[in-house]
């Protein structure tokens, strides 16, 4: 690394300390970790192998932090630390991300399954409903559509039946 190098990224991080801190502090709620997630940007703008090269040094620096804010959630969710995602900033991280292809594929593939459970007899849609997003028991599932335990059962099995050849005539 060269002093020209060392002096670039000195400049630009004394200039982007704070905001850079404030940033990792929105998303962290932690100060000493946004500390430390801001040294750490400093310290890989210092690995960088041509900083000269480029073009926008803020805008660099700023992807470094938002990837370095992923690959802290990854570990913390490595580690079994939970984010809220009801809070205010996940929704505004999400937000942010570009939808990728994988993403596109499952919005499609669950328009797709709404249409095929649309089909399905009022009774069986509720079932698959009630089991598979509020996680009721088929207990549960019977008091509400005042049915049997037995018949939840029958339900679900015609329901799933007809899903997976929809789905598959659907690709």
């Amino acid at each position: 690394m060269t002093e020209l190098t060392k002096a670039l990224v000195e400049s630009l991080f004394a200039r982007h300390r704070g905001a850079l801190q404030s940033y990792f502090h929105r998303r962290l709620r932690s100060k000493p970790d946004a500390a430390d997630l801001a040294q750490e940007v400093y310290l890989r703008m210092l690995r960088v192998p041509d900083p000269e090269g480029i073009k926008n040094p803020e805008a660099y620096l700023y992807t470094v932090a938002a990837n370095l804010l992923k690959e802290n959630a990854a570990a913390a969710r490595r580690r079994g630390v939970g984010t809220n995602i009801d809070e205010p900033e996940v929704a505004e991280l999400v937000a942010s991300l570009e939808p990728t292809e994988d993403t596109v594929d499952h919005e499609r593939r669950v328009q797709r399954l709404r249409e095929v459970l649309r089909q399905l007899p009022p009774k069986c849609c509720a079932a698959v409903v009630l089991q598979y997003r509020y996680g009721l028991s088929y207990q549960e599932i019977a008091g509400r559509l005042e049915v049997s335990p037995h018949m939840v059962k029958k339900y679900l099995g015609q329901a799933l039946g007809h899903c997976r050849r929809r789905m598959a005539r659907l690709g």
